[in-house]
């Protein structure tokens, strides 16, 4: 995904989707360095969005259209930004089958969101197995700080995404041998 904007501005576009007018309110202020959409529903997400965006922070609780619906039709349409899901609901199994890049839970602040779409729109630079494996390993993070051991363990969804995790790894080593130590612990 191209970053350039036809008026030769190169920053990350950012749509920020929430239903609370004053999240997003926040959220544009704190992102003033970036190219800013906001949205106050699933409906206007969709409107807003195009192939120019690059990273969607989305909440998971709004009336009328869910996040988790407005991520599925993102993906349904084909655009190929980052999502990070940006919400107050507590991580679960569901998240192992989501679509996103990164899961992080409210509150936030403008120094974690700044680190989040730089990290996010850094991983364009990477072959597209290293943006599923980010997506896995992000996803196993969230459910390890957030489920008991136990839980994890009997849990399929989980097993099976340590498994993805192993297998992307094994299909990105040279692509991680070839990242600088930099770049690698950036992202991960």
């Amino acid at each position: 995904m191209d970053t350039t904007t036809p008026d030769g501005d190169d920053r990350p576009v950012v749509l920020a989707v929430d239903d609370e007018k004053r999240v997003v309110q926040a959220f544009s202020l704190w992102l003033e360095d970036y190219d800013v959409r906001t949205a106050t529903g699933g409906e206007d997400a969709l409107d807003a969005i195009d192939d120019d965006v690059d990273v969607v922070l989305l909440d998971r609780h709004m009336p009328h259209m869910s996040g988790d619906e407005v991520l599925e039709e993102i993906r349904e349409r084909g655009y190929d930004c980052r999502v990070a899901m940006v919400t107050g609901v507590d991580p679960d199994f569901d998240i192992v089958d989501m679509p996103f890049e990164e899961y992080v839970q409210k509150p936030v602040d403008q120094a974690e969101l700044t680190e989040l779409i730089d990290r996010l729109a850094d991983l364009e630079r990477y072959d597209e197995r290293i943006d599923d494996l980010y997506s896995v390993v992000q996803k196993r993070v969230t459910l390890e700080a957030e489920l008991p051991e136990s839980e994890l363990e009997d849990s399929d969804r989980y097993q099976r995404l340590l498994e993805r995790e192993r297998e992307l790894e094994a299909e990105t080593d040279d692509v991680i041998e070839s990242m600088d130590d930099d770049g690698f612990e950036q992202l991960f």
